[in-house]
């Protein structure tokens, strides 16, 4: 068993992601570093660390403004490198979430590198023009390929000879919560009109505005509520309308009591396209929606979708997900899951589908192939790295 040390543009202290749920469980039995992006405006170079309960030691590498390129670069490799002399650090598996980090790996001599592809990056409009070709020289470095989607999947198996799809799953004893009788209702809901429908993730670009605006004209007696801190755009941009509830972001502990008292989980999600990492045309899901919908289904909630949301192929059976990529057959859509919801066997068949299915079991088969590699050769991730810069 081998350290890792796993380099993330999410930070640890942001939300609930993929990679919090695996990292806590790769902390079970080895040492695990979670390095974020650097912080800006520092008096000197220094990293910030600290220990989650799970035994995760976060490192936040803070730098002074105004560094050039090759003096940021320069900074970040001598925190890595002081990093890994003070904790004994041996051959570590370098685990990745974004191609931006790869000139990091170098400095901490991994033995392989691990590309856990969670979203198509290049679909926020504020990432840097590099991306694509750092991506394909992260690919090229790689010793194993993980993705979150089928989508995802299918466009870098074209690049790499060892791509492998594990759609995320969900926190189901966190979220089933929230069918505990009597759970207390958040303050923020209390005197909404019912039926209630959530949003729970990020307010980004890449929501379906138009259609989430549209449906809630069209039914304006239902509570359209939306969860989750705002970015990529204005908070002024929101479409407004009485029936149309921006709550901003809740604390985790707290999502359960929410979905306890709503009534059916939304994915008003946008198809965008763009380049992939291979150079031809990509769709790209937001990384939490395969997520999302298990954390709904969780909590005992039906859930309506767009086809945007790429859920891994793993929730097409009937009555776990209505599909709708338009205002009115959206609304059709939630009108037909409320009808349903009460259906007993619709909540069987629910259970048995997660059951099926957990970080757990998804940790352990990534474990079990990154104990199978042999050793990346060092050249090769020096070739790789130079390439991307």
């Amino acid at each position: 068993m081998h350290d890792v040390i796993c380099f993330s543009h999410v930070r640890w202290g942001c939300s609930h992601e993929r990679p919090h749920h695996l990292m806590r469980r790769a902390a079970r039995d080895r040492r695990v570093w979670f390095v974020e992006e650097p912080v800006f405006g520092a008096a000197a170079p220094r990293l910030q660390r600290s220990v989650t309960p799970d035994g995760v030691a976060v490192c936040v590498p803070h730098l002074p403004d105004g560094l050039p390129p090759l003096a940021t670069a320069q900074a970040l490799a001598a925190l890595l490198e002081q990093l890994v002399m003070v904790e004994g650090i041996d051959a570590p598996v370098a685990w990745l979430y974004t191609p931006m980090m790869l000139p990091m790996v170098e400095a901490v001599e991994p033995r392989a590198v691990v590309y856990d592809c969670m979203d198509a990056l290049w679909a926020a409009h504020f990432v840097s023009p590099e991306l694509l070709l750092r991506e394909h020289a992260l690919l090229a470095a790689s010793s194993l390929v993980f993705t979150s989607g089928r989508r995802l999947f299918e466009a870098r198996r074209r690049s790499h000879p060892r791509v492998h799809l594990f759609p995320s799953s969900a926190d189901t004893s966190h979220f089933a919560q929230a069918r505990t009788p009597g759970i207390p209702e958040p303050e923020a809901l209390r005197g909404l009109p019912s039926p209630r429908l959530c949003w729970i993730g990020d307010i980004d670009e890449r929501l379906n505005l138009p259609l989430l605006a549209e449906a809630a004209r069209r039914r304006p007696m239902w509570s359209w509520v939306m969860i989750g801190p705002t970015s990529g755009f204005a908070p002024h941009a929101l479409p407004r309308s009485p029936n149309l509830h921006w709550f901003g972001p809740r604390d985790y502990a707290d999502l359960p009591a929410h979905l306890a008292h709503v009534d059916l989980g939304i994915l008003p999600l946008a198809r965008i396209q763009g380049p992939g990492g291979d150079g031809t045309q990509e769709h790209a899901p937001p990384d939490s929606a395969p997520t999302r919908t298990a954390e709904y289904l969780s909590a005992g909630l039906p859930v309506v979708s767009t086809s945007a949301a790429d859920r891994g192929d793993s929730f097409g059976e009937p009555g776990l997900v209505y599909q709708a990529d338009d205002a009115a057959t959206f609304v059709s859509a939630c009108e037909r899951a409320l009808a349903e919801r009460a259906d007993p066997e619709r909540q069987r068949r629910v259970d048995r589908f997660l059951g099926e299915r957990s970080w757990d079991t998804t940790w352990a088969e990534m474990d079990r192939l990154i104990r199978g590699l042999a050793e990346h050769p060092a050249s090769a991730l020096r070739s790789a790295t130079q390439s991307g810069r």
